[in-house]
């Protein structure tokens, strides 16, 4: 292909970007009450990789809050998927109150190629790239779009996710605890809080407002709006119990912001977890633990090791503290510095 002919391709897709996306700004600033529009952006990059964000805007009957939920940053965790297209036919906007954006598959290249992490046409994990940039690769730019499109217009901002292909966790909800947006940390507090799970984690905020966020989320608390993120389901497959458990924790938040009224019956007192403790990998091996998420583990315990390919052992990891293991790789491939288990805590 000429570089002349790949030139009009790119700005032709660069024209029908705008035009989409003014769509999605002309839909979400209608009159119309209620309405339910299911638009794409499509994006594409100077490499010539091509792809699209689909957006499923919900407004209800009456004015109300902008909630924005976001599954599938990285495309190999299904249950936030499938969780997040039941909600979509579930929710009948005659009874909503205010704006959902649904956001159902943000990172498609990974998605529809099956690859965990990364989108794979350019090797970009979309939960390390925002800010993102315009002219940067195609994950790159739809994590501007996310950043400079759809968190400006969002009063709560919920990142769904779960354990990638080789990821066992618990489910949990967290958000972070920035000191210097009280009001929004509270907030995200609270609706975490009455979420439904049973664990809820805070994590430490301590970026200034020039360092990139690198995850969607944490982007959304930079730019000062209330955020949160639910973690549930594991080993790219989709069970069940953690679509029902993901459709719930949304459904109580919904009621909490007096968005719905479909709440859920069984409340639970959370438990509050605020320190996180990350063993990495120093070796590339071949990992083994009897262990497995949701265990409790006392300081000093030895909690797994990894071995070559001739299964002679080269590295052994201990409990760095007392507490839950929240999440673990429970595949044997490990490489090195790649974070293999994570307990958390209470202070």
């Amino acid at each position: 292909m000429t570089s002349k002919l790949i030139s009009t391709v790119f700005v032709l897709f660069s024209i029908y970007s705008g035009i989409a996306q003014k769509n999605f700004q002309e839909v979400l600033s209608s009159e119309i009450r209620p309405l339910q529009e299911n638009i794409r952006i499509y994006v594409t990059d100077e490499l010539g990789n091509e792809g699209h964000l689909p957006i499923a805007i919900l407004k209800g009957k009456t004015n109300g809050p902008v909630f924005t939920i976001v599954a599938g940053v990285h495309g190999f965790e299904y249950p936030p998927i499938v969780a997040t297209q039941e909600l979509m036919r579930e929710i009948k906007t005659e009874a909503l109150s205010g704006t959902i954006i649904f956001i159902p598959i943000a990172n498609t290249g990974s998605f529809f190629t099956r690859t965990p992490f990364v989108n794979p046409q350019d090797n970009t994990n979309l939960n390390g790239a925002f800010p993102g940039d315009s002219v940067g690769t195609i994950t790159q730019r739809i994590a501007h779009l996310i950043t400079k499109k759809i968190i400006p217009v969002s009063d709560v901002f919920l990142d769904i996710h779960g354990g990638d292909a080789n990821e066992d966790l618990i489910p949990f909800v967290c958000y972070y605890d920035n000191k210097n947006s009280i009001k929004q940390t509270k907030r995200a507090k609270e609706l975490s809080e009455t979420s439904g799970f049973k664990y809820v984690v805070s994590y430490p905020y301590t970026i200034s407002k020039d360092e990139p966020a690198k995850y969607a989320f944490k982007q959304a608390v930079q730019n000062g709006k209330t955020a949160l993120s639910i973690e549930c389901g594991k080993l790219g497959n989709v069970q069940k119990e953690s679509v029902d458990l993901i459709k719930e924790g949304v459904y109580n938040m919904l009621h909490e912001m007096k968005m719905y009224t479909k709440t859920s019956t069984n409340k639970t007192q959370p438990i509050l977890l605020n320190r996180q403790y990350y063993i990495k990998s120093d070796k590339k091996g071949i990992f083994y633990s009897k262990l497995k998420a949701g265990d409790h583990v006392t300081k000093g315990e030895k909690v797994g090791y990894i071995t070559d390919e001739f299964g002679e052992r080269s590295s052994e990891f201990e409990a760095p503290v007392s507490g839950i293991i929240l999440y673990k790789i429970s595949t044997p491939p490990v490489n090195i510095n790649e974070t293999i288990m994570c307990i958390s805590s209470k202070a």
